[in-house]
């Protein structure tokens, strides 16, 4: 499992920038110590399933990535259990509440419910999925020490003008299983004013809390409160609490430590060999599209021996790496294998595990498709980097798994996550693309890449346009119920016509938008500007509802609008589809906004 290592070293390497920080490879080498051969090879790896893309010569996360963490936080059932109530809490208190479990090495949020109203300027009032905090400098971290208080305060710090007050969620056994923290800035409250106001409705909210985790739990819940938060061995704090000076209520509390977490790595291994699309492999498709079996590689880390079932539970996604002509080194060769597989087991937790509990070899081994004896290698690589614990006969992940990027990759936006997707749209049919909202009468555009001609349309993120003369703003009033399309076109918005060709009867939008709804996408031909046809198509959520329309739009002169169907729909679709996957495992447990 030498390749397992390596590859989870690099990816941490990687994931300790933020979303849209572009790294060097180079950069990799010398932050791992591992050759340069070797994080070729293992970036190939992760762009063949989607994780990383490249950009010029550099490369980024890509939203693929999250998949791992949503998987420890599907199996560890305190998101499901405990984010109705999160979301409660900050409504009411209109602030910041999430929900922190121990790491080895601090306190780790796992679920977050951000201020409902808009922050200060420059001020982001909440944490992140996935961020980890010191244990002595937090208020969550004081109430997982051996002797924990009732509650406890972080009067700044944390960080400087941050204050907070948190409140334990215990176990059927009486221990701390989670501590929910309510988070505010010194503009708004002070410590003890925070307190006084926090205090009263996160203790209120505990019993329910408390019984909704249980519930979730149900019957295969062990008892065992470490099966809960993930910490390893007792409940002792991650670290000393009462050194750092924090405020608390008045109890007893001793310092403790989890075991260290060791992820040993090494230069050797060298391939010869870097990342590109292809890579030597069977040409991949993109991140959400149609996926190969884990059990598709073979044995060694090399030439694959056979094809895995399409859609199998433990397929594995596979996307390229970079968009044609981005990447940043020339290869050949295949994925490692044994990197593919150990990330597949981890992934098989979100599918396997029952909440709370884990899952055995065999069910981890089913939803990964491998051999048992394959899977067991791989976890006991994966406990061993402190990514996974063992129960008895039980494995479950353990928080850790979330620094695996998921914390910075949980700040892209609905249009952030969506524009290396027009660019790759747009080096693709030479035409600009745009993703846009409905927003009253209008739609709105939220994302853009333009290609550079003499002559084109000036549009920019913002800009609006009356939605019956669009393509994108009949994608989207297609998308809406029978009962709010009628409304809308029964308004005055519909009278407006940029061009004689606009169409501005209600009747007759109402058959264009059934036609729509049955088709799939709109073309409108040079009603909202003579010249100008666009060709759109519906962007889904993961309920399956149309939360967005992406478009490509041309000039009327080259050719008609069956050429126009021709050459674009395809592209378009394949697109929606992709981002669609991304707004999938982005939103799997958090709101996603599309702005």
């Amino acid at each position: 499992m030498g390749p397992l290592v390596r590859g989870l070293v690099v990816l941490r390497a990687l994931a300790g920038h933020e979303a849209r920080t572009r790294v060097r490879p180079a950069d990799l080498t010398r932050t791992t110590g591992l050759a340069r051969s070797v994080v070729d090879r293992v970036l190939a790896t992760l762009g063949h399933l989607g994780y990383v893309r490249a950009d010029g010569r550099e490369v980024v996360l890509a939203v693929g990535l999250m998949e791992l963490g949503n998987a420890y936080l599907t199996a560890s059932g305190v998101p499901a259990a405990l984010g109705p109530h999160v979301e409660r809490l900050a409504a009411a208190l209109d602030a910041s509440v999430s929900v922190a479990v121990p790491d080895a090495e601090g306190v780790r949020i796992v679920a977050q419910a951000a201020r409902p109203r808009a922050a200060s300027a420059g001020f982001r009032a909440g944490l992140r999925i996935g961020d980890l905090l010191p244990a002595g400098r937090c208020a969550p971290g004081a109430l997982f020490a051996a002797a924990p208080p009732d509650w406890a305060v972080d009067d700044q710090l944390l960080e400087p003008g941050l204050v907070a007050v948190a409140v334990p969620v215990r176990d059927r056994a009486g221990r701390t299983a989670c501590a929910v923290t309510v988070t505010s800035h010194t503009s708004r409250h002070s410590a003890d004013g925070l307190r006084e106001e926090a205090l009263p409705a996160l203790r209120a909210a505990v019993p329910a809390m408390e019984a909704a985790l249980a519930a979730h739990a149900g019957s295969g819940e062990s008892g065992d409160g470490a099966a809960w938060h993930g910490a390893e061995g007792s409940d002792a704090a991650p670290a000393s609490y009462a050194a750092e000076g924090a405020t608390s209520a008045p109890a007893s509390r001793t310092a403790g430590s989890g075991p260290a977490l060791h992820a040993p790595h090494g230069t050797e291994g060298s391939a010869p060999a870097s990342y590109t699309a292809d890579g030597g492999v069977p040409t991949p498709v993109p991140y959400g599209g149609k996926a190969r079996s884990a059990a598709a590689y073979g044995e060694e880390d090399g030439p694959a021996a056979a094809s895995g079932a399409e859609g199998a539970p433990g397929s594995v996604p596979s996307g390229p790496l970079a968009d044609p002509g981005s990447s940043p080194v020339e290869a050949t060769a295949p994925p490692l294998r044994s990197l593919v597989r150990g990330l597949a087991v981890l992934r098989g937790f979100g599918v396997a595990a029952a909440p709370g509990r884990g899952a055995t070899l065999s069910e981890l081994a089913a939803a990964a498709g491998l051999a048992r004896a394959t899977a067991r290698r791989a976890l006991l690589t994966l406990a061993h980097l402190g990514y996974v614990a063992a129960d008895g006969g039980r494995f479950r992940p353990l928080p850790r798994v979330l620094e695996l990027g998921h914390a910075p990759l949980g700040e892209l936006t609905f249009a952030g996550l969506a524009v290396p997707h027009l660019r790759a749209l747009v080096r693709r049919v030479g035409e600009s693309a745009s993703l846009a909202v409905l927003d009253g009468p209008d739609i709105r555009y939220v994302a853009r890449v333009p290609t550079v001609r003499i002559m084109s349309v000036d549009i920019t993120v913002g800009t609006r346009f009356p939605a019956h003369a669009t393509s994108m703003g009949r994608v989207l009033l297609a998308g809406l119920d029978a009962r709010a399309r009628a409304a809308w076109l029964a308004g005055e918005a519909v009278t407006r016509a940029p061009t004689p060709r606009t169409v501005t009867s209600p009747t007759e939008l109402a058959g264009l938008l059934d036609r729509v709804a049955g088709d799939g996408y709109a073309l409108v031909d040079q009603e909202l500007e003579e010249g100008l046809r666009s060709l759109a198509v519906p962007v889904r959520d993961a309920r399956g509802r149309v939360v967005a329309a992406l478009n490509v739009a041309t000039h009327a002169g080259r050719g008609g609008a069956g050429d126009t169907r021709r050459d674009f729909l395809p592209a378009l679709r394949e697109t929606a589809a992709r981002i669609e996957a991304d707004v999938r495992t982005a939103s799997a447990h958090r709101a996603l906004g599309t702005g």
